[in-house]
């Protein structure tokens, strides 16, 4: 091992997205505009559901930490990004890298899990709507919410603290638009074996644990549906899961892009880690509020009654 190490790195270089000067402007003020879409929106949709006693129900407490979960996903990269954009700068430092590396890990994992809660929550809502209210009980909400979290911390903790163990040489540049560990895995000199192994065992169980979750909740709604098919419970099953049927492929659809179809293990398609980063979490809010009649019902209350506040005054 030669003297350069993680010691001496104090910082990486993000190439950004692959674009020409001369559109730095116009890509900067639609990922301006998309980042503040996602915040705005996202947040209007936790003001909704903590304002409305009707909202305040299983599916909109976990929507509520899915929202949250949006925002700081989006909140870890495209402000960064922005940032380079902006002051033409490409560099980040290491702290700040790794802080980036950790916080993305976590909230990824974390709307990973709080989908698979979600598919869980409409199986029980569908084909057992008797027991519903007595198995998706308060202490269990809570429970599935603070298991997601627990095992998403875990999950980024494991992978930043193998991080750290690793040395890099003096190519300190990485080939995304931000700290991405596939892309940082590449650049060290260390024997990278462990952490590829984690990846793998680790992050394919984390990934297709709650994916299976999701398809056996959605297999057994389908399976249910079908036995005594009506105009009525596909309506009806529709309108309960279509949102969030459309989410979650949405989120998967782009995470296999990322992981599956790119050029090879460490190279990604940027344009499916925009839409996985950016673009899925900017939508979250168009697709259940658009698709929703209590938000929507919840939203018109709350315009209502701040018409109603500003006209008395």
């Amino acid at each position: 091992m030669g003297p350069e190490n993680q010691s001496s790195v104090s910082e990486f270089l993000l190439l950004g997205l692959p674009m020409r000067p001369g559109q730095q402007r116009g890509f900067f003020t639609l990922f301006l505009g998309m980042y503040l879409t996602t915040v705005l929106g996202n947040l209007l949709i936790i003001l909704l559901i903590r304002l409305d006693s009707r909202l305040h129900t299983p599916m909109y407490f976990f929507l509520s930490h899915l929202a949250f979960s949006d925002i700081s996903l989006s909140s870890v990269t495209v402000p960064k990004m922005l940032t380079n954009m902006q002051t033409r700068r490409q560099s980040i430092p290491y702290v700040g890298c790794i802080a980036q590396l950790c916080f993305f890990i976590l909230f990824g994992g974390l709307d990973n899990f709080l989908l698979a809660v979600m598919a869980y929550d409409r199986y029980v809502a569908i084909c057992q709507p008797l027991r519903y209210t007595t198995i998706m009980r308060e202490g269990l909400c809570a429970l599935l919410v603070a298991g997601s979290w627990i095992l998403s911390c875990g999950s980024a903790l494991l992978h930043t603290l193998l991080f750290l163990q690793l040395s890099f040489c003096a190519d300190n540049t990485i080939s995304h638009f931000f700290c991405d560990l596939t892309a940082l895995l590449k650049l060290s000199c260390s024997d990278i074996f462990l952490n590829e192994l984690v990846i793998f065992t680790e992050g394919g169980i984390f990934l297709f644990l709650p994916l299976g979750v999701v398809l056996g909740s959605y297999v057994r709604i389908g399976t249910i549906i079908l036995r005594v098919p009506s105009t009525k419970r596909l309506f009806k099953a529709f309108s309960t899961c279509g949102s969030h049927l459309f989410v979650v492929s949405l989120y998967y659809g782009t995470l296999v892009g990322v992981y599956f179809f790119s050029s090879s293990w460490g190279s990604k398609d940027i344009t499916a880690s925009v839409m996985y980063t950016v673009v899925t979490p900017m939508l979250n809010p168009f697709i259940y509020s658009l698709r929703n009649r209590d938000i929507k019902q919840a939203l018109e209350m709350c315009v209502n009654r701040v018409s109603v506040q500003s006209g008395a005054q």
